[in-house]
């Protein structure tokens, strides 16, 4: 009788797909953004480990062991770009040599952009770009950073900036990386490398992702596949969702912290005026803090943002006095629950404080 009931039941068990039970890789990830794109394709498989803290910042960190320990176990390791982490090679090629390797900002087909010079930025006008943000029609790679009519008073003010005034930064370093943030080099001009936060970037991400976890893991390659598709069909909604939120917005002006908001502002047509740090967020020096309040005073100028990572109180200080809306943007995620939402709940939070610009 038992031997007929297990026969019986094989006929039931075919007709659900199952996950193969292979080893669930190990995948190490930069910043939160990329986390959730991984969870997402990942699934009920398993998570990433995030091997940068939550809270700080990607420019400039020194690895934790425990943090260094999950990329000398990483089959797989998927990071932004050298751009926005330009401590990590070392790491990377020291502690990961032997693990698979995905730089998104080498992704084909991604939008790409230049960081913008000068604290102040020229608006964009919309009919120079021809961009189909919503859908995935713009699939070659391009580099906008040269169509943007910046400020021609450029404010080369590099060599006084302060590159030891991050707020968040760590005193376990781990001496295999061989390296040492605090004697980075970086680069202000080129490819800003912030492109998360454009969602037409994230879906061409996901199946990316897909297809890295697919070679480590081929038993279970339709699974991520088919979780890339979903997670790709979420994020356009999620984008349309944004574009009917912020379609009143396209006219304020405002300030934000450094320039890491490029992306978004494209996808969705809001344009910051000025940014306070450079692209690495290193200190501002006292020209291109003038330069800003005065385009606060003199430009109409609604809001300015300040970011989680780093000191609001200087934002405070410069801006408190004029009538602009002092807000917080963040490209991270800090404070949101590290797991697969927490990249759309990025996108809302910034349309939010975008939202709160509009309205003040």
């Amino acid at each position: 009788m038992n031997n007929r009931l297990a026969r019986l039941s094989w006929p039931l068990l075919a007709a659900f797909p199952l996950v193969a039970a292979a080893e669930v890789p190990r995948v190490a990830v930069d910043i939160p953004p990329v986390y959730s794109l991984v969870a997402k394709v990942m699934g009920e498989r398993g998570n990433p480990e995030l091997f940068i803290q939550p809270g700080a910042s990607p420019h400039g960190y020194s690895l934790r062991p425990s943090e260094a320990q999950s990329l000398n176990d990483a089959d797989l390791v998927i990071w932004v770009s050298d751009a926005l982490t330009p401590w990590l090679s070392g790491p990377i090629e020291n502690l990961a040599g032997e693990a698979h390797q995905l730089e998104l900002m080498d992704v084909p087909g991604i939008t790409t952009l230049e960081y913008r010079e000068g604290a102040t930025f020229a608006l964009n006008d919309a009919d120079e770009h021809d961009h189909a943000h919503g859908n995935d029609d713009h699939d070659h790679a391009h580099n906008h950073g040269h169509d943007h009519d910046h400020d021609h008073d450029h404010d080369h003010d590099h060599d006084e900036h302060d590159h030891g005034d991050h707020e968040h930064h760590h005193e376990n370093s781990h001496d295999e990386s061989g390296h040492d943030h605090h004697g980075h080099d970086h680069s202000h001009t080129g490819m800003n490398p912030h492109a998360w936060l454009d969602p037409a970037n994230a879906r061409r991400w996901l199946d990316a992702i897909a297809e890295q976890l697919s070679e480590i893991d081929p038993d279970n390659a339709a699974y991520y596949r088919d979780n890339a598709a979903q997670g790709k069909e979420e994020l356009t909604s999620l984008q349309e969702h944004i574009q009917d939120r912020l379609a009143n917005s396209a006219d304020i002006r405002f300030i934000v912290f450094h320039d890491a908001y490029q992306y978004f502002e494209e996808a969705f047509n809001v344009h910051a005026a000025g940014a306070i740090s450079i692209g690495d967020a290193s200190s501002p020096s006292p020209a291109r803090i003038e330069k800003l309040q005065t385009l606060v005073n003199d430009e109409g100028i609604q809001c300015v943002f300040s970011e989680p990572q780093f000191n609001p109180q200087m934002v405070n200080n410069v801006f408190g006095d004029t009538s602009a809306y002092i807000g917080v943007m963040d490209p991270l995620g800090v404070g949101l629950t590290l797991d697969a939402d927490l990249y759309d709940a990025l996108l809302g939070q910034l349309a939010d404080e975008i939202t709160r610009c509009t309205d003040a």
